[in-house]
């Protein structure tokens, strides 16, 4: 009989949530410094260089631990089965991508929000879900369901409640997980 043993199975989703954690300690450790200082993104002086860098670290950033596990538990259910199916460079690029977008978004259009949280690469791992079965020519009735019911709550939410939730951050993300997912999906690009 072979032995169980336990695999390092998905490195960058692992990594990403490894991360993140490591964070919400630094974070808790600081007293909210560290997420201040690296891991938000907010209108800041663009003469200010981790300006830019808050640009990409803020999806590692969390609020609490109630923000943290709503996250994760999107993020290793999807995220290890996206990364074997494309490979770890694709997803690397998504969370890139997504926070680049997300942060630059916020920056121009929310003067008085900071950002933090991996919500925006969590839709994009809903979305990028669905075309896992895409065919060219095909329109997944999953993308459609998904879209509906994902995307359009956050429409919903974000033109209907007043709370501390970043329904554009939500929507961006699904946008992205969805063009790259049409991209990866294509019959010609393998």
């Amino acid at each position: 009989m072979r032995r169980l043993r336990i695999t390092f199975n998905s490195p960058v989703v692992l990594g990403f949530m490894l991360l993140s954690f490591g964070v919400l300690e630094l974070s808790a450790f600081t007293n909210g410094f560290s997420d201040q200082l690296l891991f938000m993104t907010y209108r800041s002086p663009l003469t200010d260089p981790l300006t830019y860098i808050r640009f990409f670290t803020h999806v590692l950033g969390h609020s609490g631990w109630e923000h943290y596990i709503s996250n994760a538990s999107y993020l290793l259910l999807l995220g290890p089965l996206l990364e074997e199916k494309y490979g770890s460079k694709p997803i690397i690029q998504i969370i890139v991508i997504t926070a680049l977008f997300t942060g630059i978004v916020n920056y121009i259009l929310f003067e008085n929000v900071a950002l933090c949280g991996a919500s925006g690469v969590v839709f994009a791992f809903i979305l990028l879900t669905s075309f896992t079965n895409f065919r060219q020519g095909d329109i997944p009735l999953t993308f459609i369901l998904v879209t509906v019911v994902f995307l359009g709550q956050q429409i919903h939410d974000g033109l209907f409640l007043q709370d501390d939730i970043s329904n554009l951050s939500h929507i961006i993300g699904g946008v992205i997980g969805a063009i790259i997912g049409y991209h990866l999906n294509r019959d010609d690009y393998y």
